[in-house]
């Protein structure tokens, strides 16, 4: 289906954006409310909310292997096959390895969500904010450059973003990770919150709390005005929410962009690359080619959003050359491609918990406890294990009973299996990091010279890796985490390192990065390239550094508040 506005039958509109996940449903959504006739471009399939959930509802019986991927789709999907949220009822929703290749020139998973709404259907929907000690980072201690904002300026956006988003949340009163503008939070379990209690009575610094997420418990009138309702603690969200329950661009933003009567959305667009006019130092529009013709189409407008997600974005700006940018839209420093960074998720932690026989928990909780970094804050630490390392990591973990294998690698028959089988079992603990990585020029991505994809644009290469910073942050965690749950009661606490590859925690950030100098950056203060105003880039490859934080919601406040300053740019005439 494609969702068409007044937009003329010329192919020029006022604004487009490129691509419609996260981000680009937040610049479609600010775009069109100002006014603007707007073209997305999405290069997969179109997805309509609710129609195109086709697991949604399913029982785990009505699928032909038990919702678990047979053996052959894990053999020829290497890569995507490794992704939490991938099954039979989610597999819709994932780019297939075969799909569209690219060349590992170092090991690296690039989980990707090619269709409307993008990766909105399938992220984890933890959303924290920044704090001003992760904009004041780089500048601190001197790693990668220095933000050319503060949290001062995107506070407000953060606020514009959660209303409309819905957040669920406690306003806990902590610097390291601002309040915002929260719904009524979930609830820790009782093993959670012991755990809670003995980290507080233990340690000053470390605050363990309900994680904050983009899910309606308690809709507002706002929300119901998208047509979405309350979330059901279903936790089968990555199928695609019937009830708007969790935040997507499929059930929120694209929708109300289109009852401006403003929005024309074209799904199967790969964008091949960005015009630019040498005369007017502006960029004019946008190549197109068909995701099944491969006939290629040209699209024109006075601003260009660039949201196709972090690495496809700095596939198209590489492959938008001219004579005035031979290596790249908007590359006179030469950095594009390169400071890709991301989360280090190698650290992990399970153990058991003897207590609470009669303690349970209800409903299938969308998020988890979570504790933000308590690791060189403020300072770089000049003392303990801490001084080995730049920056930190958050911590997130839960408490349950039972678990995912009782009843299909657990061994047994019969009256007593079954009787087995209703009883919950003793309580565990799962505990992981989301560590901050360091941007480095060494970590990049580049366009390949001799391999193209199936609508004959260059592949990418991705050459990113782990280090040392990295590993001292793992094994700092793993000796942290496993105090924190022994003091806390734990036992038969096992720490381990899970040696994934860099993109599987699919917060890839960086590499089109914001700074103040047009020499060792491509974006400014508003997300808009240095030399090429009329382009802006709010997605993860906009980010400068990657924080311990999730970062979705950074980007859909930086893109809002980009949006409203293209806006006014736009009316002024100086774009």
């Amino acid at each position: 289906m494609t969702i068409t506005g007044d937009a003329t039958a010329n192919q020029t509109y006022d604004a487009i954006v490129i691509g419609s996940g996260i981000s680009g449903g937040w610049a479609a959504k600010e775009l069109c409310e100002q006014g603007l006739r707007t073209l997305v471009l999405e290069r997969g399939r179109d997805v309509r909310h609710i129609t195109d959930y086709p697991t949604a509802t399913l029982n785990p019986w009505d699928f032909a292997h038990r919702n678990r991927m047979p053996e052959a789709f894990d053999r020829e999907n290497p890569v995507a096959t490794k992704c939490y949220a991938l099954d039979e009822a989610t597999q819709q929703f994932f780019v297939k390895d075969a799909e569209h290749p690219y060349v590992q020139e170092k090991p690296f998973d690039w989980i990707r969500g090619y269709q409307v709404g993008g990766k909105s259907l399938i992220w984890a929907r933890q959303t924290q904010r920044w704090s001003r000690f992760d904009f004041e980072a780089n500048a601190r201690d001197g790693a990668a450059v220095d933000w050319p904002i503060r949290y001062d300026d995107i506070a407000p956006w953060y606020s514009h973003v959660e209303k409309f988003v819905g957040i669920s949340g406690n306003r806990d009163g902590l610097e390291t990770l601002p309040d915002g503008e929260f719904l009524k939070p979930w609830e820790l379990n009782c093993v959670e919150k012991q755990i809670q209690q003995r980290v507080a009575q233990h340690y000053k610094d470390r605050y363990v709390i309900v994680g904050r997420c983009a899910h309606l418990t308690e809709p507002k009138q706002i929300h119901y005005d998208q047509g979405r309702a309350q979330c059901q603690a279903r936790h089968l969200c990555y199928r695609g929410c019937p009830y708007g329950g969790y935040f997507s661009s499929n059930s929120s933003t694209l929708p109300w962009a289109a009852k401006t009567g403003k929005l024309t959305l074209r799904p199967d667009s790969v964008v091949h690359s960005i015009i630019y006019d040498d005369t007017t130092q502006r960029a004019t529009g946008v190549r197109v080619v068909d995701a099944h013709t491969k006939q290629m189409t040209e699209y024109f407008a006075k601003i260009i959003f660039v949201n196709a997600a972090c690495l496809n974005t700095n596939l198209i700006l590489l492959n938008s050359t001219s004579r005035r940018f031979p290596t790249g839209l908007g590359n006179d420093s030469g950095v594009l491609g390169q400071y890709v960074a991301f989360h280090n998720y190698r650290g992990n932690i399970v153990a058991d918990f003897a207590g609470f026989p009669d303690g349970y928990y209800y409903g299938r909780r969308p998020t988890s406890a979570f504790m933000p970094n308590f690791r060189n804050v403020s300072r770089q630490e000049t003392s303990g294990p801490a001084s080995r390392f730049l920056r930190g990591y958050m911590v997130a973990f839960s408490a349950a009973r039972g678990g995912w294998q009782r009843g299909t690698s657990q061994e047994g028959f019969g009256a007593a299996f079954k009787d087995d089988l209703s009883d919950p079992g003793a309580w565990h603990v799962s505990m992981m990091m989301q560590g901050e990585t360091i941007p480095k020029k060494e970590n990049h991505v580049r366009l390949s010279t001799d391999k193209k994809d199936t609508w004959g644009i260059p592949q990418l290469v991705t050459s990113i890796d782990y280090d040392n910073n990295d590993l001292e942050s793992m094994r700092d965690f793993l000796t942290q985490g496993s105090e924190m749950l022994e003091k806390s009661g734990c036992r038969n606490i096992r720490p381990y390192d899970d040696h994934r590859n860099p993109g599987l925690d699919i917060h890839e950030m960086g590499g089109a990065r914001m700074g103040r100098d047009p020499k060792t950056s491509l974006l400014n203060a508003h997300n808009q390239l240095h030399s090429v105003k009329n382009v802006f880039v709010t997605d993860g490859a906009a980010m400068t550094s990657t924080g311990t934080q999730n970062p979705s919601i950074t980007f859909m406040a930086l893109t809002a508040r980009a949006a409203r300053y293209a806006v006014s740019e736009l009316k002024k005439k100086n774009l």
